[in-house]
C-alpha cells in the first residue's frame, strides 16, 4: 500500500473515530479471520519464557541528581504488555525504568515512574487506566507515555473504536495538564510464528491502525513515535536477539531499542531538546505536512515522530514530521521507592 493510500484510509478511520462511526475496517473480513487464527497460535508461544510475570519498576531514578525541596519529575506508563514490560527478568530492563533513567539524565533531575498499563490489554482499557492516573491522590503525571493497539488488531477491535478510545485518554490527559506521547501500533508482521501471507496482512493493518492513531492523537495535542518493528531493521533482521523467549514480547535489547526511539520525543515535550534540533533537518526528509500525510509516512518507518504544526491548511491540520536521532539507553539502575 502507498503512502497516499494510507494516509486516506487513515483519514478515513480517525474520522469515523471523530464522528461516531465504526464500521471502517482494515482489511477484508475472511483476511482478518486468518490473521486472528494465525496470531491465536502465536499467542500460545506467550509466556514461554517470561512465565507472564512483570517486573514492578515503579519508584524514583536518578538519585545522583536530587536537589532538597525539588520534586522529581512524573512519568507515567500507560497500554499494554509491551508499555508494561513483559517478557523481561529484571525491571530496569522495561521500557518505563529505561524512560525514566534516560529522561533524569537528560534533565537532571529525579524522575518517579508510575506503571499502571496492563498486558493483554485494548483501547477500551484506557478510560481506566487514565482514571488512575488522575485519582486525585496522586498528582498529575508531567509527562504520559502510552503504548497501544497490538491487541486491538489481533482482536478485531473496530479501527475507529480503537482509535476514538486513544483519542479520548489523550484528550483527558492533556485536560489535566499532562504531556502525552504514544508509541503507535507496533507491527505484527515481524512477529515469528506468524507465517506468510499473513505476515503482509499482519503488516498492513499494523500500519493502518498506527496511521489513524497518529491523526487521532495529534488533533488532541499529543505527539506520537512510530514502533513500526519495535524501532529499527535490526528487529526484524534479528529476531532471535531482540524478541523475548516467548517470540511475541520485546527481549531486553528490543525495550532498549525502543526506549532510545521514544526518549527523544519525551525529552522534547517536556521542553529539554535543544531548541536548534526542533526545526525540520531537511537533510533528514523532516518537514511540515498535512497530519494524514504525515501519519502515513510515520506508520512506514520506526521511530518516526509526527507532533501538531499549524491548525489547518488547504488539506486540513498539518503536523511537523521528525525523524530524531537516537540515544544508547543502558539498562536502568533500581529504583529507590517513590515517598
Amino acid at each position: 500500500m502507498t503512502s497516499m493510500s494510507r494516509a486516506r484510509v487513515a483519514r478515513r478511520i480517525a474520522a469515523g473515530a471523530a464522528y461516531g462511526g465504526g464500521g471502517v475496517g482494515l482489511v477484508g473480513a475472511a483476511a482478518v479471520g486468518l490473521l486472528l487464527a494465525e496470531a491465536h497460535l502465536a499467542r500460545r508461544h506467550v509466556g514461554n519464557g517470561s512465565g507472564g510475570r512483570v517486573p514492578v519498576a515503579d519508584g524514583v531514578y536518578g538519585h545522583a541528581y536530587d536537589i532538597p525541596g525539588e520534586p522529581p519529575l512524573r512519568l507515567t506508563m500507560l497500554g499494554d504488555s509491551t508499555a508494561a514490560g513483559q517478557g523481561v527478568h529484571r525491571s530496569g530492563q522495561t521500557p518505563g525504568a529505561l524512560l525514566a533513567s534516560g529522561l533524569a539524565a537528560v534533565a537532571e533531575r529525579p524522575v518517579e515512574l508510575r506503571n499502571v498499563a496492563l498486558p493483554g490489554a485494548q483501547s477500551d482499557d484506557l478510560d481506566r487506566q487514565v482514571g488512575l492516573v488522575l485519582s486525585s491522590s496522586v498528582p498529575v503525571p508531567d509527562v504520559c507515555v502510552i503504548m497501544i493497539g497490538a491487541n486491538d488488531v489481533t482482536r478485531r477491535m473496530p479501527p475507529t473504536r480503537s482509535v476514538r478510545h486513544l483519542s479520548a485518554a489523550v484528550r483527558r490527559l492533556r485536560t489535566a495538564g499532562a504531556e502525552v506521547v504514544v508509541g503507535t501500533c507496533p507491527d505484527l508482521g515481524t512477529i515469528e510464528p506468524v507465517q506468510q501471507p499473513l505476515r503482509w496482512l499482519a503488516r498492513r493493518a499494523s500500519r493502518q491502525l498506527a496511521a489513524a492513531q497518529t491523526i487521532g492523537v495529534v488533533e488532541q495535542g499529543g505527539r506520537t513515535v512510530s514502533l513500526g518493528d519495535l524501532l529499527g531493521p535490526e528487529f526484524e533482521a534479528n529476531p532471535r536477539e531482540l524478541f523475548g523467549p516467548d517470540n511475541y514480547h520485546p527481549s531486553a535489547e528490543g525495550y532498549a531499542t525502543a526506549a532510545m526511539a521514544v526518549l527523544p520525543t519525551v525529552c522534547a515535550a517536556l521542553g529539554l531538546w535543544p531548541a536548534e534540533e526542533e526545526r525540520p533537518d531537511v537533510s533528514r526528509r523532516e518537514g511540515f505536512l498535512p497530519v494524514a500525510r504525515a501519519a502515513a509516512e510515520a506508520a512506514s518507518e520506526a521511530g518516526t515522530e509526527v507532533t501538531a504544526a499549524m491548525p489547518t491548511g488547504p488539506r486540513g491540520p498539518w503536523a511537523l514530521l521528525k525523524r530524531r536521532r537516537r540515544r544508547r539507553v543502558p539498562e536502568a539502575e533500581p529504583a529507590r521507592p517513590s515517598v
